[in-house]
């Protein structure tokens, strides 16, 4: 997740005098995918090289949000115990008090010696003030074999910061859809907005769900809007650039508006169920194996990991198809994700230098993959993905239809994601409309921007 969010925002942006987020994001149509697609065999590519090893009895604390820390990683710690005798203490929290908790941390100069965030220049800047609280990792042997689009937003002032353990590709947030239950009532993938309510309607009517939306947790609901970003670009070309100069507003595109619009009508008509505003994202793989759901946004990966947990499901009985809403039909690609940083304070830099090292030497990127069900693929050389035929033919089918996602492009709004959680909800229950909405998310913007002394607010 994502995806990642600011509760407190006075709190983040305390102190932090700066301009503008440094370096322009990305236009939002055109952009190459973050890691190309790799090919059969991996290629070959230089080992990053580390420090002698020196046997420690130090413990590391690690503090990220739930879901970011997988079973794969916490295994590869215990074999980095057991060369450098330096352990990992994981302590995970709940993705809905995750960044309440780290900036509490953060503002009283007691953070973990190894912090969980997420990548993007804005967030970066405005919600973890890297420059003051993270230690520069432009120099660790690793740095240089990233991919540049994923270093890149983990990058301030020509510096890295963080290390984005993360398959930026593979989760891409996408319609993952049950092509048995396609079969049985013959639908299609739809094109437009009109064929996927159609479609959603004759699920309904013959007794299955047609979504999965887990909005109890807080985030998952916001995927529908932001991560449009490519459709909103493609629409009013340069839409990104007019944001980020403070040249335009959410509440005025019609675009934003129709999408929004469209997702509480989908939420009206009862196509996520009656039990939406309640269901849980832990519960994903057991709610669509049972065969009662037919559709739900998830990851690329979500088949395989749906597979690991119900090993009768198969992950090639799964299609894909790109998020609908306001006729949409680009791929939305995200560079971002969570980030791996290093507290500026911590009395174990080092030793936590040296897990970083140890996570990205080619043997532990690929373990890495081969035992994680929710990574097809890592941002480094080397490494050889776990692509389904159906995801390949999907990437291959919009390679030239794909876009960056607008929490990374646009300025002020993964801050803010938790927030959009709450305008969304309120839309749901009809206590907020979606122009409400939208301008919601201008005024939290002008807030952040004027706060962080941005120039394009300052009038």
């Amino acid at each position: 997740m994502k995806t990642s969010n600011v509760l407190i925002v006075a709190l983040v942006l305390l102190g932090i005098l700066m301009t503008a987020c440094a370096g322009a994001a990305p236009t939002a149509t055109s952009v190459p995918a973050p890691t190309a697609v790799p090919a059969a065999k991996p290629t070959t590519a230089p080992a990053p090289t580390t420090a002698p090893v020196v046997k420690s009895n130090v413990t590391l604390t690690y503090m990220a949000s739930q879901d970011w820390i997988m079973d794969a990683e916490q295994a590869l710690g215990k074999k980095f115990e057991e060369k450098t005798g330096i352990h990992v203490d994981y302590q995970i929290i709940p993705s809905d008090q995750y960044f309440n908790v780290l900036q509490t941390k953060l503002n009283a100069g007691e953070a973990t010696d190894i912090f969980g965030g997420q990548s993007g220049v804005s967030d970066l800047k405005l919600q973890l003030n890297v420059e003051k609280n993270a230690v520069d990792l432009s120099s660790e042997p690793w740095a240089k074999q990233e991919d540049p689009l994923v270093a890149a937003q983990a990058t301030v002032n020509g510096k890295l910061y963080g290390l984005t353990y993360w398959d930026t590709l593979g989760t891409s947030w996408v319609v993952n859809y049950n092509k048995t239950l396609f079969q049985k009532y013959n639908l299609s993938e739809p094109k437009t907005y009109a064929e996927f309510k159609a479609l959603c309607q004759k699920l309904l009517d013959n007794g299955i769900q047609p979504l999965y939306e887990p909005v109890s947790d807080g985030w998952h609901q916001v995927l529908w809007f932001p991560e449009l970003g490519p459709r909103y670009e493609q629409v009013t070309p340069g839409l990104v650039d007019q944001l980020n100069a403070n040249k335009a507003k959410f509440a005025d595109n019609p675009t934003m508006l129709a999408n929004l619009t469209q997702l509480k009508e989908i939420y009206d008509l009862g196509f996520m169920g009656k039990n939406a505003l309640s269901d849980a994202y832990a519960d994903r793989t057991k709610i669509m194996a049972s065969g009662k759901v037919a559709m739900a946004v998830m990851g690329t990966s979500f088949p395989q990991e749906l597979e690991k947990d119900y090993p009768n499901v198969k992950a090639d009985t799964w299609g894909f198809f790109v998020m609908p809403l306001a006729d949409n039909q680009l791929l939305n690609l995200n560079p971002a994700g969570p980030t791996k940083f290093i507290y500026a304070g911590s009395k174990h830099s080092a030793e936590a230098k040296q897990y970083f090292n140890f996570l990205t030497q080619p043997e532990n990127l690929q373990y890495f993959i081969d035992n994680n069900p929710r990574a097809m693929t890592l941002p480094f050389p080397g490494v050889k993905s776990k692509f389904t035929p159906a995801l390949q033919a999907f990437m291959d089918a919009h390679k030239d239809k794909r876009g960056t996602v607008y929490q990374t492009a646009v300025n002020y709004v993964n801050p803010q994601w938790m927030d959009i959680g709450k305008d969304i909800v309120a839309m749901f229950s009809g206590t907020l409309t979606p122009q409400g909405a939208l301008k919601s998310i201008d005024q939290r913007r002008a807030d952040m921007a004027k706060t962080a002394k941005d120039p394009a607010w300052a009038q």
